[in-house]
């Protein structure tokens, strides 16, 4: 857009006397560049009275002669922007999607139909009393006021003075009471033409410029060009947070409004927001009062006749923040609320699910679980349930696109997972070119700065879900604080509403036992995490006892021999009972008669590193808390290094979980008692002596060798087993006749 033809617009925007002198000529050179007369100039830097001189633009002018860098147009629009105007603030050019009348941001009022509100001068006129509440009301005791009672003439106007800094609002008030009424003999006597001047902000009494304030705490809103009851009625509708209305004594209200900033560029950046809204609702400032050592009228003093006068104190919002707030809210982008019975008939479809019976396309899901739970292949099954359209654990997905958004691992340690998990679920990767990765470790930035980044990377690739792991890595602000998170989470919200696609998310337990907790109170931090998603799937480990390891043992053996059989032997279970299909020492019997000796040896390597992977494992507890569907009942699983199973079979259901039981309750459940720990010993060594005696005797050193024990507690073990004894250093099986007949004697 050019802004060629607004420039004099935009110079509205633009204080002169805020200008350093350098800029201000650049000013005049860019006008004259772009076309524009010196009178231009020259009626705009009026403006700054304290140092307009006359003739100076036009003699200035005429040395402006242009140079190969000249300063152009673009300069007093930079100004501009830096006072605080924007393009959109102004006029443009329709585009064909832009809507007529559309509701302006930061309006407030609609100003066509404001009523004036009178502003009627007080009948008991006590002049000091005016000027000591204004005092009290805008300074502490310590603070410098600076003000100004004597004035110069020019062209028949009274102009200030410098005026005066050096006494403190204590002292003023001070001597203001004892003074009979009289300001005067306070603060010097001002010409009744022209009235007395004050500013609103506290000074260091060294000067009256910018530099010398040392709070910015107010900033005046003054408008000389409305009927004063209009400027009433506006200030007090948009709330503005203003300290003291004081009336000019001629045709404007001079409202100075708390703005209460940290430093003189968040000053300057709250007074021209200030100034936008005032604008847009109406109020026609005058924009030349921006620096926060400007004056204002002083309450108290007649000015041609007229009073100088407090309006009112301390009206619309308490604080800077709490208007911001106010109007920011007021300006919101929700809807409206609409009448049921108009939609009752014809009622909008719901989201297809993405899981069934858990959670549908377009919505949010939190998987929390605690550190080694396998969060992040469980959500990497889930991205590949989705691309294949398979089932995620107990549940049928929709098949579509899917964007994993990687915050944790390398990139290549990330791509090898994907495969992993693909061939140890089993599944042909047919739809890989429906998963897209989105590797960011090392470049992640915090989720409101992300949510856009996302957003446009994503927008014409149509997913139907976006996984983020984990969280951690992108949270703004305090975990535990409510607001923080809340804002956190819209962030979700923002996602899913721009791309329709479902947003699911992984977070860590708190620390501690969680069995005892609810599934909603886990999450570390606020509750806000729990609260917000539509579904919170959560993960609890359950407290396995070795009983139930050694069934799980027995169980990984048998399948190790049923695989091995099948492989190398015809009809190898023909004879064999179902109860023999369920007890390891009975399959280990059957694999060492039907097996040869090399395969018997090789049927070895595999029976150990199944025993560890059972001893590897973990199992899992998921519930749920599901907003658009009942409640499913809690599913077991097994980690499996690196898939999560179903416990199908129901051994894992009557398991309590980490947490759930007191201490000395849990260490007595799993306290084993001599005669359990005896039987294992037993069985661990009648399991050795069939290993070592497939080729040769089984000798009390190879046993020793084998289980990695001293003999001497070898002998001790054979000592104690019924059915072994050792004879020359060899493991023999005893004589049952004789064994029988011992047993009859005794």
């Amino acid at each position: 857009m050019e802004y060629h033809n607004d420039l004099l617009e935009l110079l509205d925007h633009i204080d002169p006397s805020a200008l350093e002198y350098q800029e201000w000529i650049n000013v005049g050179m860019a006008l004259k560049d772009a076309g524009y007369m010196a009178s231009d100039w020259d009626e705009w830097s009026r403006r700054d009275l304290r140092r307009y001189h006359a003739n100076e633009c036009f003699k200035k002018w005429d040395t402006f002669r242009g140079t190969s860098q000249p300063v152009t147009a673009g300069t007093i629009v930079q100004m501009a922007k830096d006072h605080g105007w924007s393009p959109d603030r102004g006029g443009h050019e329709l585009e064909w999607d832009d809507i007529i009348g559309a509701r302006d941001e930061l309006v407030v009022i609609d100003k066509n139909w404001v009523e004036g509100k009178e502003v009627a001068a007080p009948d008991d006129w006590k002049p000091v009393d005016q000027l000591v509440k204004y005092l009290e009301i805008l300074f502490e005791a310590s603070e410098n006021v600076g003000y100004v009672t004597d004035t110069w003439e020019k062209d028949g106007k009274y102009l200030p003075t410098k005026g005066c800094w050096d006494r403190t609002a204590g002292e003023l008030i001070q001597q203001l009471n004892q003074s009979k009424g009289d300001i005067g003999s306070v603060l010097g006597d001002c010409k009744p033409e022209a009235g007395a001047w004050i500013r609103f902000n506290p000074l260091d009494g060294q000067g009256c410029k910018n530099e010398n304030v040392t709070d910015f705490r107010y900033a005046l809103v003054e408008s000389d060009t409305m009927e004063i009851d209009k400027q009433n009625a506006i200030i007090r509708e948009l709330e503005l947070p203003v300290a003291c209305l004081v009336h000019s004594g001629k045709k404007s209200l001079h409202a100075i409004v708390k703005v209460e900033a940290g430093s003189y560029d968040e000053y300057r950046k709250r007074v021209d927001y200030l100034y936008t809204v005032c604008h847009k609702n109406g109020l026609k400032i005058d924009n030349q009062n921006r620096n926060p050592s400007r004056l204002s009228r002083m309450p108290g003093i007649m000015r041609n006749g007229q009073k100088q006068f407090m309006v009112d104190t301390n009206i619309g919002k308490e604080s800077w923040k709490e208007w911001q707030d106010w109007i920011e809210a007021v300006n919101d982008d929700l809807p409206e609320p609409e009448s049921i019975a108009d939609v009752w008939d014809d009622l909008p479809a719901l989201s297809p699910p993405l899981i069934h019976d858990v959670l549908r396309q377009g919505h949010k899901m939190l998987l929390a679980g605690p550190s080694k739970a396998g969060k992040s292949f469980a959500l990497i099954e889930l991205c590949i349930a989705i691309a294949e359209g398979q089932k995620w654990l107990n549940w049928e997905c929709a098949q579509g696109k899917i964007l994993y958004v990687n915050l944790e691992l390398d990139r290549a340690s990330c791509l090898h997972r994907f495969k992993d998990v693909y061939q140890a679920l089993g599944w042909t990767p047919n739809n890989l070119s429906n998963i897209d990765i989105w590797n960011l470790r090392g470049k992640s930035v915090p989720m409101d700065k992300l949510a856009p980044k996302l957003i446009r990377r994503a927008q014409k690739k149509n997913y139907i879900a976006i996984v983020i792991d984990p969280i951690y890595k992108v949270i703004t602000g305090d975990e535990n604080s409510a607001d923080q998170m809340a804002n956190f989470c819209n962030q979700f919200d923002r996602v899913c509403t721009e791309l329709g696609a479902a947003v699911i998310y992984c977070h860590h337990h708190s620390k501690g036992g969680q069995g005892g907790k609810k599934s909603m109170d886990r999450a570390s931090g606020s509750g806000v995490f729990a609260r917000d998603p539509d579904v919170l799937i959560d993960l609890i480990e359950l407290d396995l006892n070795d009983n139930l390891l050694k069934q799980e043992e027995n169980k990984a053996v048998c399948k190790v021999c049923k695989d091995f059989l099948e492989k190398h032997v015809t009809d190898w279970d023909d004879d064999v009972s179902q109860d023999d299909l369920l007890s390891e020492k009975a399959m280990l019997d059957i694999s060492k008669e039907l097996l040869n000796k090399a395969q018997y040896q090789n049927l070895q390597q595999f029976i150990e590193p199944a025993r560890k992977a059972v001893h590897g494992r973990t199992a899992w507890r998921i519930d749920g808390t599901l907003r658009e569907f009942p409640k499913f009942p809690a599913v077991n699983l097994w980690f499996d290094y690196p898939v999560h199973n179903v416990d199908h079979v129901g051994v894992l259901k009557d398991v309590d979980t980490d947490g759930a039981q007191p201490p000395w309750k849990k260490n007595l459940a799993n306290k084993k008692t001599p005669e359990d720990r005896k039987k294992e010993r037993l069985d661990s060594l009648e399991t050795a002596i069939k290993c070592c005696s497939f080729d040769n005797v089984a000798t009390v050193k190879s046993l020793a060798e084998y289980m990695g024990k001293s003999e001497k507690t070898v002998r001790r073990d054979v000592k104690e087993h019924p059915d072994y004894e050792i004879i020359q250093g060899e493991i023999k099986e005893k004589d049952r006749d004789k064994v029988e007949e011992m047993s009859n004697v005794n």
